[in-house]
């Protein structure tokens, strides 16, 4: 029969789903279809890794008493899971969730032994990485080399809009125009890096076939430009560009994910390490805005970052992404206690 649309109020819905499905379902969309003369409202449920989800709801015997049941489709009908069903969900998660972490650390260690192949002086290098919930299947979509400049030229444009004020280049201008508009071919992924370049700051970004994207970037100096530092001298780390590494990281990502049509929710882990060994970050930060930086006195040295989280939601807006961008950033630079 179709919908009045002008009846319909998709806020109420997904407040109804937000109260009463957990996990909370971020991937749901619901959308009106039409053909001019009938409406139909459209509830898009993808495949959730967050499975099993649990729906609360009044007893029917006691208003008073909530109760949850955990449904699943059979053929063309709801069912209740039962217990033995529930244990098995929860072991499925649990592993979807190992398998998802491991494959981040994968590739940051890999990132991270390519630096360390490269890198001739100390130096502190932020290095992210970010991978959907559902990568696409291997074999299933090869991206083309305009597609990968595409997202990269977009990526630059869309961190401008994320952070007009930005007070240095982040890595999608200081891997230089000609290393962006030209990526290499990887394994299974597009490559733009300068690391044999003589200037510049090095800087490497991925876009893989399956949805990751990784981007790393010396954080210490410039090559032919700034002094190195020696084997004893604190990592410098520069908050500003810190701030800029995350936006260019999320910009890329998200227009990697607008590229592959992504419908799932994307992990995003960032990390400041050292390119060698162990060695004492320090930070480099501004009282007056557009000042110039310095060691803040009361500042800690950590010899350690622990890596930063957070998620994006499929076609997040550029809210989400700059609130995105700058929780990576503060949770970065908050260990060094400024």
């Amino acid at each position: 029969m179709g919908i009045d649309p002008e009846e319909v109020n998709r806020q109420q819905y997904a407040q109804w789903i937000r109260n009463h499905v957990q996990p909370y379902l971020p991937d749901l969309d619901i959308f009106e279809l039409t053909d001019s003369t009938k409406t139909v409202l459209v509830v898009d449920v993808p495949a959730s890794e967050m499975a099993p989800h649990f729906v609360y709801g009044g007893a029917a015997r006691d208003k008073e008493q909530q109760a949850a049941v955990i449904p699943y489709r059979d053929n063309d009908h709801t069912a209740w899971m039962a217990e033995p069903r529930i244990e098995r969900a929860y072991r499925d998660r649990f592993a979807r969730v190992g398998r998802a972490d491991e494959e981040i650390q994968r590739h940051i260690d890999f990132t991270t032994q390519t630096i360390a192949a490269h890198a001739s002086v100390p130096s502190a290098w932020f290095v992210a990485v970010s991978r959907p919930q559902r990568p696409l299947p291997r074999g299933a979509y090869t991206m083309s080399r305009d597609e990968a400049r595409e997202v990269l030229e977009a990526a630059q444009t869309r961190a401008r809009h994320l952070n007009p004020r930005e007070p240095v280049p982040g890595p999608l201008v200081g891997v230089g125009p000609d290393t962006r508009l030209n990526p290499r071919p990887g394994l299974r992924r597009w490559v733009c890096n300068n690391l044999a370049s003589p200037i510049n700051r090095e800087i490497i970004t991925e876009l893989h076939y399956d949805g990751t994207v990784v981007m790393a970037a010396n954080l210490s100096y410039i090559r032919e430009i700034q002094e190195p530092p020696g084997q004893d001298d604190d990592l410098l780390v520069s908050q500003r560009l810190v701030t800029a590494c995350c936006y260019d990281f999320i910009a890329t990502t998200q227009e990697q994910q607008r590229k592959l049509r992504l419908d799932s929710t994307v992990q995003l882990t960032a990390a400041i390490i050292s390119a060698d060994r162990p060695r004492a970050f320090s930070p480099l930060t501004s009282t007056w805005g557009d000042g110039a930086e310095t060691e803040p006195p009361y500042a800690r040295r950590p010899h350690r970052i622990q890596p930063a989280h957070t998620a994006l939601s499929p076609a997040a807006a550029n809210d989400e992404g700059r609130s995105s961008a700058d929780e990576l950033c503060t949770d970065l630079m908050s260990q060094f206690g400024v």
